[in-house]
């Protein structure tokens, strides 16, 4: 697998995120610096997250996906879109429920951001950082999904304990 990136993009108050390669732990800090931006905005119309360039996305990545979908649904009532054709993918994002929070389709989005696509800032993290990144992505992880989040229990557990 190729190392990850996320690429980021928007106008208009239209947003997208595209995932490339494996993207795992040691991006999540740039995502969720990146979606601190996005929950800190009066407006936003549509959310897209593109998986079709996504090799593998880890369980920490999906949490925050998650915490976007819950977040963008409450407070600017859209569904955040998510576009993927892997299918080991795809089982994963139904296995943790992330189908019922966000829309879940596997064409090409139907946006014209991608022209404006940059790499999102990448960061430097402390340990600490990343500790509540996991933790908070696998609690959401839990929310969603109560009797298939029982795996991560013992992860929250162990994390919650090192806090």
């Amino acid at each position: 697998m190729s190392s990850g990136k996320i690429l980021v993009a928007d106008e208009r108050s239209d947003y997208l995120l595209k995932f490339v390669g494996d993207v795992r732990l040691n991006l999540c800090a740039s995502l969720n610096r990146y979606m601190q931006v996005l929950f800190k905005k009066d407006k936003v119309n549509r959310v897209v997250v593109d998986l079709l360039d996504a090799e593998g996305v880890d369980s920490t990545t999906l949490g925050l996906i998650a915490k976007m979908g819950l977040y963008c649904r409450r407070h600017y009532q859209t569904n955040v879109q998510l576009f993927c054709d892997n299918p080991s993918i795809l089982r994963t994002l139904t296995c943790m429920g992330l189908d019922e929070i966000i829309d879940v389709l596997d064409r090409q989005p139907d946006t014209d951001l991608s022209d404006c696509l940059q790499e999102s800032a990448g960061s430097d993290a402390a340990v600490d950082e990343i500790r509540q990144h996991v933790l908070e992505a696998h609690r959401v992880l839990r929310q969603i999904n109560p009797s298939g989040g029982e795996e991560f229990a013992d992860l929250i557990h162990a994390l919650e304990r090192d806090s």
